[in-house]
C-alpha cells in the first residue's frame, strides 16, 4: 500500500485526490473534538466492556461518544440503514426492482437510505439521551433537563447527517469508500487511545508492560490472520463456448467465478452483536433497576459463557443468512448460459445452480467458522485476563474494529491501483 502510495503522488490528480481525501477526514475529526454544551460521557463509557451497543458505537466514532461529541453517532445509522435497505430489497420485489434500474435505480436507493438513516439517527440520538440522561449538566445552561435534552437530540441527529455528507463527498472527490474511510480512522483514533491509557496504566510493575507487549504481538498475528482469510476464495473454473456472428467470432475463453471464503466479511459480527445487545439497551433505557436488566447483565453479558455460546451461533446462522442473499447461484447460472458458459463436468441450468450452491455452503461453513472463532476471541480474552491495563486495548482492538480495518485497508489499497492503472494504461489508441 505504501508503494502505492508513493506512486500515486508522482501523478498530480491523484495527489489531488488524496490531499482531498486527508482534509475531509482531518474536518471530521476536528468534529469529533466538539462536544455537547453540558453533556460528558467519559465516566459513563469507562464503565462499559465487551461487545456492548455504546461500546462498539464508540469504537467506530474514534471515542466521540464518550466525549459527548455532536459527532458522537458517527457513521452507525448510516450502516444500520444501509443494512435494512440491502434487506429489504431482497424481500419486497418493487424495492428489488428499483434497485435494477441503473443509475437512477441506484440515485433511488440511496436517498431511502438517507431517509432511513435519518430516522434512525433520531432514534439513537434520543436512546442516548435517555440512557445517559445523568450526566447531563443543568448548572452550564441553567435550563431544564429536557430542553437540553432536546437540543442535544437535535445536535446528534445534525452530526450524523453531516459525517454522512462527508462520507458522500470523499466518495465523490477523493479516493475510496467514504464511510469506510471514516469508520477506519475513527478505529485508529480508538486504538491510539487505548494504548496510550494501557500504557499510562503500567507504572512500576514490569509485568503489565509485557502484558501489553504480548497482546500487541498476539495482536499482529490475529491481523495477519484476518488478511490471509479475507484474499481467501474458491475459484469455480467457467469455459465459453465459441459463437460466429456475422464474420466474427466471439466465446472460446476460459474464465472463474470468485467465490469468497468471506464474503459477507463483518456483517454477521455486526448482526449477532447487535441481535444480543439489543435487548439489554432497551431494558436499560425503560427499566434500569429491573430484576430482568440485572438478569439480562448476568446470564447475557459479554462475560456469560450463555452469551458466548449464542453469538457463535447466531454468527454461525447470519453467515449462512447473508450468503444467501449476496450470492445468488439462479442468477449467475442463469446469466453463465446466456453467454455461452458452463463449468465442467455441470450441465447447465439448474444443475450449474445446484453446484454453486452446494460448493457456496461449503465455502461458507468454513468463512462461519473462521468468524465465529475471530468473534470470540474478545469474550475469551476477557474470560482469561482480569487485567484492568488489558480492557483498554481489548475494547479498542475488538473482533468488528479489527476486521472492518483490513477489510477498508485493502478496499483503499484496491481502489488506489484502480486510479494508477486507467491513467498509466497507454491504449491501442496511442
Amino acid at each position: 500500500m505504501f508503494k502505492s502510495l508513493i506512486s500515486a503522488f508522482k501523478i498530480k490528480d491523484l495527489r489531488n485526490k488524496i490531499l482531498i481525501t486527508l482534509g475531509l477526514l482531518i474536518l471530521y475529526r476536528v468534529g469529533c473534538a466538539l462536544v455537547c454544551p453540558g453533556f460528558s460521557l467519559k465516566n459513563a463509557m469507562s464503565n462499559t466492556t465487551g461487545n456492548t451497543f455504546f461500546s462498539l458505537m464508540n469504537m467506530l466514532s474514534g471515542d466521540a461518544l464518550s466525549n459527548g461529541s455532536i459527532l458522537a453517532l458517527g457513521v452507525s445509522p448510516y450502516i444500520t440503514s444501509s443494512i435494512v435497505i440491502q434487506l429489504l430489497t431482497v424481500a419486497i420485489p418493487s424495492l428489488e426492482r428499483v434497485s435494477k434500474q441503473g443509475e437512477d435505480g441506484r440515485r433511488k436507493i440511496q436517498f431511502y437510505t438517507r431517509i432511513c438513516a435519518l430516522v434512525l439517527a433520531v432514534a439513537q440520538a434520543i436512546g442516548i439521551v435517555v440512557s445517559f440522561s445523568g450526566y447531563i449538566n443543568t448548572s452550564i445552561l441553567n435550563m431544564p433537563t429536557w430542553v437540553i435534552g432536546a437540543g442535544i437530540v437535535l445536535m446528534l441527529t445534525a452530526g450524523a447527517m453531516f459525517t454522512v455528507w462527508l462520507g458522500e463527498k470523499i466518495t465523490q472527490l477523493g479516493i475510496g469508500n467514504g464511510m469506510s474511510l471514516l469508520i477506519f480512522v475513527g478505529i485508529i483514533s480508538s486504538a491510539g487511545n487505548g494504548i496510550s491509557s494501557a500504557i499510562s496504566q503500567v507504572g512500576d510493575n514490569i509485568e503489565n508492560l509485557w502484558m501489553i507487549i504480548i497482546y500487541l504481538v498476539a495482536l499482529v498475528l490475529i491481523f495477519g490472520l484476518i488478511v490471509f482469510m479475507d484474499n481467501a476464495e474458491r475459484r469455480v473454473d467457467v469455459k465459453y463456448a465459441k459463437q460466429i456472428k456475422g464474420r466474427r467470432m466471439y466465446g472460446g475463453q476460459d474464465s472463474y467465478i470468485p467465490i469468497k471464503l468471506n464474503a459477507s466479511g463483518v456483517m454477521p459480527i455486526i448482526f449477532a452483536t447487535s441481535l444480543l445487545t439489543l435487548p439489554q439497551l432497551v431494558i436499560s433505557i425503560f427499566w434500569p433497576e429491573s430484576d430482568a436488566f440485572y438478569w439480562y447483565q448476568t446470564w447475557l453479558g459479554t462475560s456469560s459463557w450463555i452469551y458466548i455460546i449464542v453469538l457463535a451461533v447466531l454468527i454461525f446462522a447470519f453467515a449462512f443468512f447473508y450468503a444467501q442473499i449476496t450470492f445468488d447461484t439462479d442468477d449467475v447460472s442463469r446469466r453463465i448460459q446466456q453467454q455461452g458458459g458452463f463449468i465442467p463436468g455441470i450441465r447447465p441450468g439448474k444443475f450449474t445452480s445446484d453446484h454453486l450452491k452446494k460448493v457456496s455452503r461449503r465455502i461458507t461453513l468454513f468463512g462461519a467458522v473462521f468468524l465465529a472463532f475471530i468473534a470470540l476471541i474478545p469474550s475469551l480474552a476477557f474470560k482469561a485476563i482480569d487485567d484492568s491495563t488489558l480492557t483498554s486495548l481489548i475494547n479498542a482492538f475488538s473482533t468488528t474494529g479489527l476486521m472492518i480495518m483490513v477489510s477498508v485497508a485493502l478496499e483503499f489499497d484496491k481502489s488506489l491501483e484502480a486510479q494508477m492503472f486507467m491513467r498509466n494504461y497507454k491504449g491501442f489508441l496511442n
